[in-house]
């Protein structure tokens, strides 16, 4: 499950684009929640705080539990505004979290035993098609990653979502067998790799006849 962090913030009284420059004009940050069936809340943001949470990484992926003003509300970023110029977060969307809600979420893909794959062990290369995956998620049990296991796979193998297990509840949004991977061979091709590991073999090998 995804790590759930602490977030402060204030209600907003003002919305528009001038209530949000004040806001940024105080060194803060406008942001919104929205859903789970409520009406939006607008709400202020330490700007340190959240440039710092942005750029630490899996922003969107984080859950969070906001309080504002002593008022706890559990919610997951959607989406975030950086400054054309000087990439500063400008505005922050986030989703309440109801129990028992599902959300569509890009979870990452790790990958896992490249040192017991033939294809990347002879000289073949990681062709990684996707580094996230998109899936619906239980909103209570966000997976922080899934797990792509490399074991035994060699020159032009792929794999596919389905051979994937993914977590309880985790359901692909694209519904078709997708390549999260596949093994490239070297240039020159496989046979070239063959000819470049028997060669190697050869030198490695004590020349006969000698003790």
């Amino acid at each position: 499950m995804a790590e759930i962090k602490t977030l402060a913030a204030t209600v907003r009284s003002g919305t528009g684009k001038g209530a949000a420059r004040s806001v940024r004009r105080e060194g803060n940050i406008p942001g919104v929640i929205y859903g789970g069936g409520e009406a939006p809340m607008p709400i202020t943001l330490n700007y340190r705080e959240l440039n710092k949470l942005i750029y630490a990484g899996h922003f969107l992926t984080t859950i969070f539990e906001i309080d504002i003003d002593g008022k706890k509300e559990r919610a997951i970023p959607r989406d975030y505004q950086l400054d054309v110029v000087r990439d500063t977060p400008m505005h922050v969307d986030f989703l309440r979290l109801k129990a028992g809600s599902r959300i569509k979420v890009g979870v990452p893909v790790h990958f896992a035993n490249q040192e017991a794959a033939p294809g990347i062990k002879r000289g073949g290369s990681l062709n990684i098609v996707l580094h996230t995956v998109e899936l619906m998620v239980p909103a209570d049990n966000i997976p922080e990653s899934i797990t792509v296991d490399l074991t035994g796979l060699n020159f032009n193998d792929s794999v596919h979502i389905q051979a994937i297990a993914l977590p309880a509840n985790c359901t692909p949004v694209d519904r078709s067998n997708f390549t999260i991977v596949t093994i490239a061979p070297p240039p020159g091709g496989a046979a070239a790799a063959e000819e470049e590991a028997a060669a190697a073999a050869a030198a490695a090998a004590p020349a006969k006849g000698k003790k």
